[in-house]
């Protein structure tokens, strides 16, 4: 009967912490007794998968080909050291630990069935003899050279700067070829970690608390490029896919950040995300693959954050390995290693969550990639026009909550789709609420107008379609104080605003009202549309113009991405050759001085170049004789 217990307790267990995981599975751990573990690197050849775990006693490699089945095939000794970091190029493996014995290369091509030759480097040259011990390492894939950080010489003489070897010639016997020698004030030249790739590093300086950018073309003289401060002050890692670059801080209560670094003179910092927010978990190591970011979290397990969108990060997966720690703290994951072939995840945790100092666990874990939900928009004032910054915008039912800029935009996004409620609020304003549906991979503009606290009219809504050849208006006010009504105003693309008519209003209600209008027999073509509202004393506040389009459906047009910040395209397509002219127009119903004429055969995609245009919401309007369109798009 004990037993039966146990069991029905072991399997609601496992049900309990299968839910706190998401999109990420298990397939088997490999326990270590008397051993911590800390880094971990991966490595494949033909149908065979490797585990290369950085384990106290040495390099030990794991055959994880059967990720259900992992089984130790040797284990390289090495000095007694609770950090050892590896990477690898071609079939050598590299390690370095902060217990000694230099770089430690392993030659990797005899697996499984032969013992891997391997020889411990102490640096040749200028270093002959004198390297020691290491922190961490990283290869240029690209150009053939291995970087070793935060190393120490025996004479005393380096301080932690980058070292610089060439594995062209001959990759298991590296040649010494330089340093990175920067003169920063203090301990601000160790380098703690780095990423580098085709001669251009960049490096973690933990102490300083940035990243530098370094030409290291010439590898007897790099060449400081930039620096950056991070998030935390306190840079453990950096990696980097295409323009963007992503860093760790390894304090409590940090983030993994994401920065634009494409223009070095420049840089942004774009976007930063925590694991857990308010648990003040610690991030470690993060790694890219294919726009995700997998990163080790220690108490917190690990993460895939989606960051396709780099300025608008998503958390999309994650599994915790030490499921009942929590918080602050250097217990838990080491590192994670995302590149083998299978797609299968190598992750390592320092100890096994609940026993003794010296019992770590190889994790393998297959995951599942899936894009975040992305909502992004713009919040400004319904009576001037201008951004609000400090807006809150809520994703109800979740905790999926971002602030407004000073621009008014704001980015946000959630791993679960679906149809959400969302609040947008600032003191001082009317609190709007609406619902949004949500898409994997899709992005959702949202764009709201709050309203002052104290307008006669607080105007929630505005919304305008066609209906063959009439426009039909609609909006709604939560609240009105001696609101004499609404004057409808239209124009036809020439910037003329003529009145259509006049709704009266329900002069002061302290409940939600609805109104409609519709402008009959309009001429094919495109109509913007405003509202004036009018006091009772005279005064009166103009609403953002909303467009519609009039005309037949043998032309088609789609401006794609609907969010840009420099080129977008515009994608024409009619049955008929045709004359069109396309006209940009601003939000509030103004040409901004960009227009093409031109005859379409069939489809064409026209670039609209928007980098001369201010942030905001704006409209492409296409004409035809056949018809037309409408389209909306945001300038980020």
């Amino acid at each position: 009967m004990m037993r039966y217990s146990t069991l029905l307790f072991l399997l609601a267990l496992a049900a309990v912490l299968s839910a706190q995981n998401i999109n990420i599975d298990l397939q088997a751990t490999l326990t270590y007794p008397s051993q911590n573990l800390s880094n971990i690197w991966g490595y494949a050849s033909g149908s065979n998968e490797y585990a290369l775990v950085g384990a106290k006693n040495g390099l030990s490699i794991v055959n994880v080909s059967n990720p259900g089945s992992p089984v130790e095939i040797t284990q390289i000794p090495g000095p007694s050291s609770n950090w050892r970091e590896v990477k690898t190029y071609q079939h050598y493996a590299y390690v370095v630990s902060e217990g000694g014995g230099g770089v430690q290369v392993v030659d990797l091509s005899g697996l499984p069935g032969n013992t891997p030759n391997y020889h411990s480097y102490f640096g040749d040259g200028a270093i002959n003899g004198l390297l020691i011990k290491a922190h961490a390492l990283h290869v240029d894939v690209t150009a053939g050279y291995l970087y070793v950080y935060g190393s120490y010489l025996s004479n005393n003489s380096n301080g932690g700067k980058a070292l610089i070897f060439d594995l062209n010639a001959d990759p298991y016997n590296p040649q010494y070829v330089g340093k990175f020698d920067s003169n920063f004030s203090g301990n601000s030249n160790y380098v703690h970690d780095g990423f580098v790739d085709n001669n251009i590093m960049y490096s973690a300086h933990v102490y300083g608390g940035f990243f530098s950018i370094v030409n290291t073309t010439n590898k007897s003289n790099p060449t400081l490029v930039t620096t950056q401060p991070t998030p935390g002050v306190f840079t453990h890692n950096t990696w980097r896919t295409g323009n963007t670059l992503f860093t760790t801080d390894e304090v409590s209560n940090s983030y993994l950040a994401s920065y634009d670094i494409s223009n070095t003179g420049n840089i942004v910092l774009l976007d930063k995300i925590q694991s857990n927010p308010g648990s003040n978990s610690i991030v470690h190591n993060t790694y890219t693959l294919n726009d995700y970011a997998i990163t080790s979290w220690y108490k917190d397990g690990l993460t895939i954050v989606d960051v396709s969108r780099p300025a608008n990060m998503v958390q999309v997966g994650n599994y915790d390995t030490y499921p009942n720690g929590s918080g602050s703290g250097f217990q838990g994951c080491w590192g994670v290693y995302p590149y083998l072939p299978s797609g299968n995840i190598l992750a390592s945790n320092i100890n096994a969550e609940g026993t003794s100092n010296g019992t770590g666990e190889l994790w393998i874990l297959s995951p599942t990639y899936v894009r975040g939900c992305y909502l992004e928009g713009q919040i400004t004032n319904i009576a001037t026009g201008l951004p609000l910054s400090g807006a809150q915008v809520k994703i109800l039912s979740t905790n999926v909550t971002e602030t407004s800029a000073a621009t008014g935009f704001y980015k946000m996004g959630q791993r679960q789709n679906g149809t959400y409620t969302v609040q947008v609020s600032k003191s001082g304003y009317v609190t709007y609420t609406t619902t949004v549906s949500l898409s994997n991979g899709v992005l959702t503009t949202l764009n709201v107008a709050l309203s002052p606290v104290g307008l006669p009219v607080e105007l929630v809504s505005f919304r305008a379609r066609a209906e063959a050849d009439d426009a039909l208006l609609q909006w709604e006010t939560a609240t009105e104080v001696n609101n004499a009504g609404f004057e409808i105003e239209h124009h036809a693309g020439n910037n003329h605003w003529a009145s259509e008519g006049f709704v009266a209003g329900k002069g002061a209600a302290d409940q939600p009202a609805e109104y409609e209008f519709r402008v009959p027999d309009l001429p094919p073509g495109a109509h913007f549309f405003r509202l004036r509202q009018l006091d009772d004393d005279g005064k009166s506040a103009l609403s953002e113009a909303r467009a519609v389009m009039i005309g037949e459906k043998a032309f088609y047009a789609a401006f794609r991405p609907s969010v840009i910040s420099d080129i977008g395209e515009l994608y024409l397509f009619s049955e008929k050759p045709a004359e069109v002219y396309v006209e940009v127009f601003n939000a509030a119903g103004l040409p901004v001085g960009l227009s093409w004429e031109f005859d379409l055969e069939n489809e064409r995609v026209l670039q609209i170049n928007a980098e001369v245009l201010p942030r905001g919401l704006y409209f492409a309007v296409v004409r035809t004789e056949q018809g037309g369109s409408v389209l909306s798009f945001l300038k980020i």
